[in-house]
Order: C-alpha cells, then structure tokens, then sequence
C-alpha cells in the first residue's frame, strides 16, 4: 500500500507526529518560474516566498499539506489554499516565538490538535512505537573541519545547488527546513503518557537552531562565534525585515567574507546571482591578490610564448550588456591596444569582433597571445580563453593598477551598479550590487536620454546651466520615464530635468557604497564615469572627489588581463 506523502514548508512541522501515522514528506522548497496563478489569487504585497509556494501548490496540487503560521504570509496563502479547495487535507499550525515551558506547553497542544485532525480525516490510528523510531533516530553529525554557511531566510533547492557548484569546499544550508534537527533519547519515553510525550517532543521541536523569525536572536548569534565557519552567503527575500536586519548586523561584526543574496524566490536574475556566488567564492580562494580565479582557476601555470618581435601578450575580454571590450597587455603590463564596441548577436560574437579589432590594432595574430581571460555576464559564453574571473574582482584589479590609493571602487555599468571594497593590494574586501532593476545603472541613463531626445554624450553635459532643483521621484525606470515626459509637458527646462536624473541616479549609487562601509580613495569605472553631470552629482552626494581616468570603461577587461598575465609561467 502506498504511503501517503504530506508537503509542508517550515522546519517547526511535526514530521514525527506524521510518521506516526506512516505518512512520508515532501518539502516545498521550489523556485517559481513565474506567479501567473499565484498573481491571480493573491495580494500584490504577498512576498516572495508566498507567492512561489503559492504558485506550487496551484500547480501540484498536493492532496494534504501542513503549514506552520511563521508570519502573516502563511495565513494568507492558508486562506487562498483553503477557499481554493485544493487539499484534501490542509492544516495551519499556530508557532509559538520562544522557547519556554508556556511555549511547549502551547506547542504540544498544536501538535495534539493536528494528530487528532489527521486520525479523523485518514481514519488511521496514531503509532506511538513508529513515532519513537522517528524522533530517536539520531541525525547524522555535520562534516567537520572548515565549512561556509548559507544563512538568512530559505533559498530554494536550485539556488542551494548552484551555490554548492560554485563554492569550493563544504557547504552547509542552515537556512530554515534545511536545518531540520529534532532528536530525543528513546530511555524512559515508552513510559510517558501521550500528553507528557508530546509535550517533551515540542521542547526537542523549539530547542533546534531558532529560525530568523524566533524571538532567539541570541542562540542564532551563537553559531557566529564557530571557529570553523569561514563565510556566509546570506540570502533574502525581497521585504523580509527580520532577514535584513540580521544580515546588516552580521555584516558589521563578521570577520570573515559575508555575501548577500536578495531574491523574489524565483529563477529571475540568474546572471546576476552566479556573479555574486562567484566573486565570493574568488574572495574566499585570495584571486585578488594571486590571481587564480576561484574553485574554476587552473591548477598549473600556462606557459607563455614569445610573438614576432620577442615580446609575450595577453588579452582580456569584458562582455557586458552594452559593450564588449578587449585589452591587450604585454608583458610589462603596458597596454598595446584596446577596442570598445557595442554588444550585439550574442556574447561570442562581440568578444570575437572585439578581439580581432584589437589584434589589428596592435598588429598581432591570435596564435600570439599567451593568455586570454574572460570577464563580464557574457563570459560564459565566449569560447576564447579558458578562465573567467567575475568583473567584481576584475573591476577591483584593474582599479588598483590604475589608482593604487584606490580603497572604494564605484562601477555604474549598463546592467548593474556595484560598490567594491578592495585593500592596498586591489584584493576584494567587500562588494554589492544593486538588483535586477535598472535604477541607477547606464540603462536608466540611456532610457532617459531618448525620453528626452538625446544621445549620451550630449546627456551629458546638458545638465551644466540648471537652475531649479527638480527631484525625480520614482527610481523605478518605467515610471521615471513617464515622470520625464511630464516635466517636459510642463515646461521645464531640459536643465533641470537632467540635474534631476543625474542626482537620482547618485542618490541611488551612493546608498550602494554605504553598504560597504567605503574608505577614502574612490575611483569610478565603467561607462557612466564618462558622464560628467553623473560624476558630478555623485562627487557632491558622497562628499568626496573621485579619480577618474581615460581607461574607466575598460577597467574590467584590464582587470582580466592582468589576471591573465599573473596565470603565466
């Protein structure tokens, strides 16, 4: 006869109860693609995860399903779950906040009330025997030695693997059902009467590791002080407080490479995530400072050859959204030639044209480069070159051999904005970036320029008399856009519409670098430095000058081909 499986979502489900009854588990923990059902259904402020599991269950339609009553996110998907009418059997499990013998007390009588629910609607009895195999069956110890830490709130299944292929080394989830472990002493509980057993099983059910949504910010803090943990990816999800609360506490006290990942709990903004995953896993392995890239770098040396003339070359390829650009260095560090063009037909197809305009500038061959490094969101996708350093760590080396009083290093590009902390030796200390939105990036610029008429370059420096100071409200880009065309129908000098973007775009750069706890010595690379009116309102913002130099868009594809240079024999 086939067991019946229960979904459910939270670490504080009674899974043991359930075993009792000879119930197996499947949990919850998918991505959404997208929340076209879920959309329908519920309130647009549903948060992430909400919506994803949502989207789940519409989907599958599981038969039964337990949820736990974490925060009003669960009531709510509850309630639609239920109107729906999907489960044949649906519970929603008040959780107590604490650890006390009034929150067991409560606990157990959950537990009881969700046994008797369950035996009236199965028709089966509860097993008390298979109950005790469950919860004293002892969980296996974690791996010793060394390990990094996913933290914050639940990261989904597939996000957990990428993290997993990125990392090198032992990974441990301890993000909510992930880090499951309820355990008890089989000795005197035979003797127990139910009330008293249940009771004693919801103490072992409270006593795991607290979930960010437990009154137990201490216990959590506990694991911080193991000597063995070594990093934190800390993933949350998009208006999650609790989880960003602790993530800003932690960033401020850890001594040792915290990353954040902030997530809708969908397989949106995948690029955007490995390049995080990567740049952390590079911080970890040192590529700041000795050039092998992560767990992805080659294990020997590549051995260099000498060109026509008896000089040995590298290149480096940085494939963006809006450009693709090549350095080529010698190996003195001097640069022979470099090519900047527009992105388009796909990301090998730029980095080849790329590449064969710079060969040509510099009057070379392909076969007379050593090395070649990728960076940049395309870089999976170029056939040139064997290794890939992220742009993070590229964009921090190439910053310091342009500057080397450079601490805070500020990157507006096409897609994305990020704030990089590096140290005296251009090795990344920290870094963000902003998310998937296009605020504050060069894509926000160009879209504005063509609201208004513009090309880029005369963008910026149009902003130069403005008189009054008009502030753009909405950073959203859609909704910026239509604010622009209002002004403009209202009369507004062009001047003052752009001073106003400029200092939105500003405004929205420098809340990036406060994240990184910025020290004097900022450089700007990317694109957007070439943007004086930008330059200018984020120098007046930050309160500070910022080092800007001829070479600031190709800072990324420099930063690669010094790496390339460092991988030779």
């Amino acid at each position: 006869m086939e067991k019946n499986k229960v979904q459910y979502v939270c670490k504080y489900t009674p899974l043991e109860i359930l075993a009792g009854f000879g119930c197996e588990f499947d949990l919850i923990d998918k991505l959404a693609d997208d929340y076209d059902i879920a959309g329908q259904l519920s309130h647009d402020n549903l948060c992430g995860f909400g919506k994803s599991m949502l989207q789940t269950v519409l989907q599958e339609k599981p038969e039964e399903l337990v949820l736990v009553n974490c925060c009003d996110t669960m009531r709510r998907t509850y309630e639609v779950i239920r109107e729906e009418g999907i489960c044949k059997f649906l519970f929603l499990m008040d959780l107590p906040h604490r650890q006390s013998c009034c929150a067991a007390e409560k606990l157990a009588k959950e537990f009881k009330r969700l046994k008797d629910e369950y035996e009236a609607y199965s028709g089966k009895r509860f097993d008390k025997n298979k109950f005790l195999d469950a919860v004293c069956n002892d969980p296996k110890p974690e791996k010793e030695g060394a390990y990094i830490g996913i933290l914050g709130v639940r990261c989904g299944q597939e996000l957990e693997d990428e993290i997993r292929e990125l990392v090198p080394g032992n990974i441990r989830n301890l993000t909510c059902a992930r880090n499951r472990k309820v355990y008890l002493s089989r000795r005197g509980l035979e003797n127990l009467d139910e009330y008293a057993l249940v009771e004693a099983y919801a103490r072992a059910v409270l006593e795991q590791f607290p979930c960010g949504r437990m009154g137990l910010l201490e216990k959590r803090r506990e694991l911080f002080s193991d000597p063995n943990l070594k990093g934190i990816i800390y993933h949350t999800i998009k208006f999650c407080d609790y989880y960003e609360m602790e993530y800003l506490k932690i960033k401020a006290e850890a001594d040792f490479p915290v990353v954040k990942l902030e997530t809708d709990y969908t397989k949106q903004s995948e690029g955007q995530l490995k390049t995080r995953i990567e740049a952390f896993a590079e911080t970890l392995t040192g590529v700041g400072a000795d050039g092998m890239a992560g767990a992805s770098a080659p294990t020997e040396k590549i051995k260099a050859h000498k060109a026509a003339g008896g000089h040995m070359f590298v290149a480096g390829i940085d494939s963006g959204s809006t450009s693709t650009d090549v350095v080529i260095l010698d190996e003195n560090k001097k640069i022979e030639a470099s090519v900047i063009i527009p992105t388009g037909g796909g990301a090998n197809i730029s980095a080849e044209e790329a590449l064969h305009q710079a060969l040509e500038k510099a009057g070379l061959k392909a076969e007379d480069l050593s090395n070649i490094v990728k960076t940049g969101y395309g870089r999976d996708y170029i056939e040139a070159g064997s290794n890939s350093v992220t742009e993070i760590t590229c964009h921090a080396k190439g910053a310091h051999f342009l500057c080397p009083s450079a601490r805070t290093v500020i990157d507006i590009g096409g897609q994305d904005s990020k704030a990089i902390k590096i140290d005296e030796n251009g090795a990344v200390l920290n870094f963000v970036m902003n998310d998937k939105c296009a605020a504050g990036t060069g894509r926000f610029l160009e879209m504005m320029a063509r609201a208004l008429g513009f090309t880029l370059d005369e963008m910026s420096t149009a902003d130069e008399n403005w008189k009054e100071d008009i502030r753009i409200s909405s950073m959203c880009t859609v909704f910026a856009e239509s604010e622009v065309v209002s002004l403009v129908a209202q009369n507004k000098d062009v001047a003052d519409i752009v001073h106003g973007l400029n200092h939105s775009v500003a405004s929205k750069v420098a809340s990036l670098a406060k994240r990184v706890s910025p020290e004097e010595g900022y450089i700007m690379t990317g694109g957007v430095a070439n943007n004086q009116g930008v330059v200018k309102a984020l120098e007046e913002t930050i309160g500070t000058k910022l080092f800007i130099c001829d070479e600031a868009q190709l800072c990324g594809a420099l930063g690669a081909a010094l790496f390339a240079l460092e991988q030779i024999a």
